[in-house]
């Protein structure tokens, strides 16, 4: 008689698991799928997030902008309409008129406008004070000006022929 043989199998055999782990494999790979398809919805949505915010940031900034621009544009359309608003052709004529009245004796040397008030200031040179006040008194039956007045004159030593140097002020009517 003989022993019986002896097997050793130190590694058994390898189950398959069986149908419960095939059914644990399947929910596994389920869910993994479902996490994936879940993250790349969810990164598609940061995405869009990430676009919209950066168009109202954009948005912000360049109404910032427009507003600056617009304060820049009413500040420089409200001084225009200061501007077309003095009758500078009308003044320059009835200055000119005047000064044609005195046979060419007064030069006019500078104009300067107060749009706040409405008010000129006229600097010019005559030969003599009485030219001067003659060219007022003419300035006087203007429609555009009212109220020319002398502010002041000097005779000027400096030059050779000694003029008068004189300031009117007046007020002026709106352009129509």
């Amino acid at each position: 008689m003989s022993a019986p043989l002896l097997q050793l199998d130190f590694a058994g055999r390898r189950s398959h698991g069986g149908p419960v782990g095939i059914v644990v494999a399947a929910v596994g790979a389920l869910c993994l799928s479902g996490v994936l398809i879940q993250q790349h919805a969810l990164q598609g949505q940061r995405q869009g997030l990430e676009l919209r915010r950066e168009a109202l940031l954009g948005a912000a900034h360049r109404a910032q902008n427009v507003e600056s621009v617009a304060g820049l544009s009413a500040q420089t359309a409200e001084k225009t309409v200061r501007e077309l608003g003095t009758p500078w052709s009308q003044l320059l004529v009835e200055l000119e008129n005047a000064s044609g009245d005195t046979a060419g004796n007064v030069a006019v040397l500078a104009i300067e406008p107060d749009h706040a008030k409405h008010r000129v200031r006229v600097t010019a040179e005559a030969r003599t004070l009485e030219l001067a006040i003659a060219y007022v008194q003419r300035l006087r039956k203007t429609e555009v000006l009212h109220y020319p007045m002398l502010d002041n004159h000097e005779l000027r030593a400096d030059d050779k022929d000694h003029p008068v140097r004189f300031q009117i002020s007046a007020d002026w009517r709106d352009a129509t």
